[in-house]
């Protein structure tokens, strides 16, 4: 036998407003943003719709909590105008990669490093991966003079998150703006 399906109610975005405050009793301020005292919320209420405004709770944590007459639409469209210039201004630093092998000539180097002291002026991380191909495992310790040569190079504009250390076939470092 199939049940039915139930009904799930949609949640509402924003602080409790109107109707859906449960505290009897609130901390009114009215729209011009004097403290009126504490006030039954009923009454509060009544107050609100008298003057064409929403009753909204601002501090709904405190006792009483804390309740404001105004605006509800204009209060959510000024809080969502907030949370975007925010998420606007916010950098997110990403983790860039430059490979290298341990036998690259030195133009290739120079270029690969001119990448990372462009990435590093952006303000992001950096990591540096040295490639192991065949018998070149045997010879890591070339690899390991190369990434300390990077290391030095760009010890003024950026500051090393991780020390070069080796995973299987490869050598990683990361360095971060200084």
């Amino acid at each position: 036998m199939r049940r039915p399906m139930r009904v799930v109610q949609p949640q509402k975005e924003g602080p409790p407003a109107n109707e859906d405050i449960s505290s009897p009793e609130v901390q009114l301020i009215d729209a011009e943003g004097d403290n009126q005292g504490v006030v039954r919320t009923r009454d509060a209420l009544a107050a609100a719709q008298e003057s064409g405004l929403d009753l909204v709770l601002i501090a709904p944590n405190s006792k009483p909590p804390v309740a404001k007459m105004l605006d509800l639409g204009r209060y959510k469209y000024a809080a969502q105008k907030k949370a975007a210039e925010a998420r606007k201004r916010q950098k997110v630093i990403e983790v860039k990669e430059v490979q290298l092998r341990p036998n690259i000539d030195t133009h290739d180097y120079e270029t690969k490093m001119k990448r990372v002291e462009r990435f590093i002026g952006d303000g992001d991380r950096v990591k540096v991966t040295m490639r192991f191909r065949g018998r070149e495992m045997a010879h890591q310790d070339l690899g390991l003079e190369l990434l300390t040569k990077v290391r030095e190079q760009f010890d003024e504009i950026a500051k090393v998150e991780s020390q070069p250390r080796s995973e299987g076939r490869q050598m990683v470092m990361v360095l971060a703006p200084r």
